[in-house]
């Protein structure tokens, strides 16, 4: 096979705990991971020329060795020994430093197509081996779904997806720095913990309204103290008809639960209309490895 097309798929936490700061410098965290059906598209084609070429439609984003796709695509080369070429072009749609996990997602999905793409054999377990030395959230990003996750992101624990529903997800115009979150907030400080195994016994439940009760993440005590838009986009998609909000990651991305699409898109409209957020999406939960890679060799 020649070219290998794939999506990444974006995620949310629908729970968040820092548990405290390790002495490497990372922190303990327990985490419910979730894919939400935003994907980026993006292709492998092999090339007689050496060396890694990235494409992509998003302006402004790095395209050079500073790229987590470009650096796990060089990570996994190299350790399988592959010195032939490759290109990879990406159509970006999941938003960027968004708290969603779009360069984890991206950098995932180019293990994935790479190792379809020169047969390499990889099992899952040797990619999230290679991945979590990139970043803690690409181990998860390889295989998706509903998680529990904990460590600094690599220890996974499946769980069953959420019932049905719909979601708004709103990305306010702001870049947050994920160093400049975790490096403010003070983790032995914190009085809140977000109610983690309750909200795994939700999902094991099949209760919506136990999963829209729990969420929680506690670095909204930092993103949201500095950008006040975050609060904003969480209480008017509540006012209209969200079961719940929160926001994801370290932010600034906003997402709403909503049992009904009409109300879901109603709350899109009344975000954009009030000019809180500059990418809006009406989505849906979705599964794990749905990023399926296609041999599109003619």
């Amino acid at each position: 096979m020649e070219r290998i097309d794939g999506k990444a798929y974006a995620k949310i936490n629908l729970g968040l705990d820092v548990l405290r700061r390790r002495e490497d410098g990372y922190h303990e965290l327990r985490m419910i991971m979730q894919t939400v059906d935003i994907c980026d598209d993006l292709t492998f084609e092999k090339t007689a020329k050496p060396g890694i070429t990235i494409r992509t439609d998003c302006e402004g984003l790095p395209v050079d060795g500073s790229n987590l796709i470009y650096k796990a695509a060089a990570l996994l080369l190299q350790e399988k020994g592959i010195t032939q070429g490759v290109r990879i072009t990406l159509d970006k749609r999941i938003p960027i430093a968004a708290g969603m996990a779009g360069g984890s997602a991206d950098a995932a999905a180019a293990m994935h197509g790479l190792n379809l793409l020169f047969q390499m054999g990889c099992s899952v377990r040797e990619l999230q081996r290679l991945g979590v030395k990139l970043g803690a959230d690409i181990p998860y990003c390889l295989v998706g779904g509903t998680m529990l996750s904990e460590g600094i992101g690599e220890i996974l624990t499946p769980l069953p997806s959420p019932p049905a529903c719909f979601l708004v997800v709103a990305k306010p115009d702001i870049n947050v720095s994920t160093a400049f979150v975790y490096g403010n907030l003070h983790a032995e400080r914190l009085t809140y913990h977000p109610d983690i195994d309750g909200m795994a016994d939700a999902l094991r439940a099949g209760s919506l309204q136990g999963i829209t009760d729990r969420l929680g993440n506690v670095l909204e005590t930092v993103t949201a103290r500095e950008y006040p838009v975050i609060d904003e986009i969480k209480t008017l998609l509540k006012d209209m008809g969200a079961e719940n909000a929160l926001m994801s990651g370290s932010g600034p991305s906003v997402f709403g639960i909503f049992r009904e699409r009409a109300l879901a898109e109603a709350a899109a409209r009344a975000v954009e209309a009030g000019q809180l957020a500059g990418q809006i999406f009406v989505t849906t939960f979705c599964g794990g490895r749905t990023e399926q890679m296609q041999d599109t060799d003619k």
